[in-house]
């Protein structure tokens, strides 16, 4: 099974216990109808990028749902967590493209995001032998990457939260959900 679609998600759940945390962030991404079997980084060639109430309205209620899933989880109140998970697209549309998943503690959306966005594409750079420098900042190493012609799009979808400050289960998610 290759799927032709991908759509990301993410959403945060809380509640008293762990399980049901999880379960309230799946809900708030819209996945939770779904049996959600997670898989490893590769965009498939000719995979389109849709949007997630195009993807919704495609999957079934029990539904084996494949997807790149990032999550985390605190019981501590205040603690910042994130989950994201970055994309790269070739601009071949026969070659493959690469997912990430990234999740912190203390970590802002906009720095999560941006690591993980750094890893899919200098993942599927190194794939395509465009040389670049691993230390440079991420915006240095984008702009190689654009300028190359070889990656057309990356982008990340984080979700971040704050411990709940009572105590509950924090958690968030992010994904790359499949659609066949």
């Amino acid at each position: 099974m290759i799927p032709k679609f991908l759509f990301l998600t993410k959403g945060v759940g809380r509640h008293k216990e762990r399980l049901a945390s999880f379960e309230l962030a799946l809900r708030s991404a819209g996945i939770h109808r779904c049996n959600i079997v997670t898989v490893s980084s590769i965009i498939p060639p000719g995979c389109k990028l849709i949007t997630k109430e195009q993807g919704l309205k495609m999957l079934n209620p029990g539904e084996i749902t494949f997807a790149v899933l990032s999550k985390n989880s605190v019981k501590e109140p205040h603690r910042l967590i994130a989950a994201s998970v970055g994309m790269a697209i070739p601009s071949k549309k026969d070659s493959y493209g690469y997912l990430s998943e990234h999740h912190s503690f203390g970590q802002s959306a906009e720095a999560a995001g941006n690591y993980a966005e750094d890893l899919a594409a200098s993942m599927l750079a190194t794939t395509m032998g465009i040389p670049f420098d691993p230390e440079q900042a991420w915006d240095e190493k984008k702009q190689i990457f654009k300028t190359s012609g070889t990656i057309i799009n990356t982008s990340n979808i984080t979700q971040s939260a704050k411990g709940e400050k009572t105590g509950q289960w924090t958690t968030v998610l992010a994904a790359a959900v499949f659609v066949p």
